[in-house]
């Protein structure tokens, strides 16, 4: 992906925010999409997102997965910023792709049907000041990089050409760790 501003009219896109709205399940905070992973269950993609900052530290990952909601386990994840994963910053995209890719597989029904909802048009998470992960309001465009919804139109695109393949990425594996354990394809069920 690359990671350069881009701009989108405001009626020429699909716009999601809060969970409570239309399309909220495009969302990570988005509840009623379990993962399991090496036999732990996570409520919220954003969950395993936030956890996997701090793959050298389970006891950070388990307070976080532990927590009732998405918002708080964000709350846990920043009192521990200084043990974050030295390359964070490049991964973080990556440990993206990865979570949602499992959302798609570990939710196939559900999950394919809502990417599909939104045609053809671009996906924007619209935010009032993350122009990383989604976009702001400027006028008539949505403006930012627009990380997670143009992650999510790489994932519609697949879900369309049946072309979707769950795998655990390569480049991530090495250190890959859910609770002292390594993250496989094999720890990993469809449901």
């Amino acid at each position: 992906m690359k990671y350069s501003i881009r701009k989108y009219h405001k009626n020429e896109c699909i716009t999601f925010k809060s969970t409570k709205n239309k399309l909220g399940e495009l969302s990570n905070m988005a509840p009623n999409f379990p993962l399991m992973i090496n036999d732990i269950s996570i409520k919220y993609s954003e969950v395993l997102y936030q956890s996997m900052r701090f793959t050298e530290y389970p006891y950070i990952q388990q307070k976080i997965i532990e927590s009732y909601n998405p918002m708080i386990a964000k709350k846990i994840s920043r009192h521990y910023d200084n043990y974050t994963r030295s390359d964070w910053d490049f991964m973080r995209f990556k440990v993206m792709k990865f979570c949602i890719e499992l959302k798609l597989f570990q939710n196939y029904n559900r999950f394919s049907k809502v990417l599909l909802s939104t045609g053809n048009l671009p996906i924007v998470e619209y935010t009032q000041n993350d122009k990383v992960w989604g976009a702001i309001l400027e006028g008539d465009y949505y403006i930012g990089t627009n990380a997670l919804g143009r992650l999510l139109m790489e994932l519609r695109e697949k879900v369309k050409t049946n072309s979707f393949e769950f795998q655990v990425p390569a480049l991530i594996t090495n250190d890959f760790k859910l609770i002292g354990e390594k993250i496989t394809l094999n720890s990993i069920v469809s449901n």
